[in-house]
Parts: structure tokens; sequence; C-alpha cells
């Protein structure tokens, strides 16, 4: 239903973030040729990403939270976009298999931020003093906690566009 650009066919707006994307990955993905048809929303997932990377969040408890997202809203794109991530971090097929599943993980630090994840997102943000004293405990900070909301946030916006537009792996 929704068109697969191309760097000719795509908005002009769009075409820089889609040759950012090229620069970067080596190819042009399935999501952003579709997410083209709207600049708005390609450079601001884009640059919310961009953002949601940088933050203080490391990078394994960070694809944790997109897994999270990704396996809760069910978008295949982004499971096994981030799938192969957590690969090439070092996580291990049963960690990702749990992800994909939505199992508990062996490991209690990332444990936490599933679980802080998943209650941010059942509970639109209003969770409760212990689901965040709980995620402290275990040495994250209280900007980790905002920064799974911008990863929430990021990966909800690209979850459903890639749904909605049908973008393929």
């Amino acid at each position: 239903m929704f068109t697969e650009h191309t760097l000719e066919s795509a908005p002009a707006a769009s075409r820089k973030s889609m040759e950012a994307t090229i620069r970067h990955l080596g190819r042009l993905t399935s999501p952003v040729a579709r997410l083209a048809t709207s600049p708005h929303l390609l450079d601001g997932f884009l640059k919310l990403n961009a953002l949601f990377e940088q933050s203080t969040l490391a990078p394994v408890p960070r694809e944790v939270v997109v897994m999270t997202v990704a396996a809760t809203n069910e978008c295949h794109v982004c499971v096994a976009m981030h799938a192969g991530r957590l690969h090439e971090l070092g996580a291990d097929d049963e960690m990702v298999a749990a992800l994909r599943e939505r199992r508990a993980l062996a490991v209690p630090e990332l444990e936490a931020v599933r679980r802080f994840a998943l209650a941010v997102l059942a509970k639109a943000g209003g969770v409760e003093e212990e689901a965040v004293k709980d995620f402290l405990s275990y040495g994250y900070t209280e900007q980790n906690a905002l920064e799974v909301v911008l990863g929430i946030g990021t990966y909800t916006l690209s979850t459903f566009a890639n749904r909605l537009t049908g973008a393929s792996i």
C-alpha cells in the first residue's frame, strides 16, 4: 500500500536522510524507503534515534529497550534488525530469543531494564514508585529512566510506522 521509495522517487525533503542512511548502513532499508513518504516522520525518527544512541544507557540496555518495544508492538522488522544488533554486541541466542518471546532475561541488570520498559509502556509512564526504585537499585539513574522513555517513544514511532507501511526486513 505504501511506496518503497528510491532516492529518485522520494520527496526531495527525504533524500538527505535517505543518503545518510545509505552511508551509515551501506544500503537503503525498506523502513527508511517507506518512511520517506513523510520527510517529517523520517527525519523525526532518525533524529530521535540519534539522541537515544547518544544517551547514557549502554548499548545492550538500549537494545533491550528497543527489542521490548518491538516485541510488544509486534514489529517484525525492528525485531529482526535489532536481534542482529544484539548479536553484534555479543548477546547470545538465548537472550535474543527471550526478548523476541517476551520472556524474562537471565542477566538481572538487563531484566531490570526490560521490566521497567514494560511498566512504562503498560502505565503510559505512570509507573509506581516501587518500579522506579527497582530499576534504580540495579545501578541505573534517574537520567537512565528518562532515556528509557526516549527509547520507548522513538521505537513506538518506528514500530507503528513500519507496521502501517508494511515495511519488510
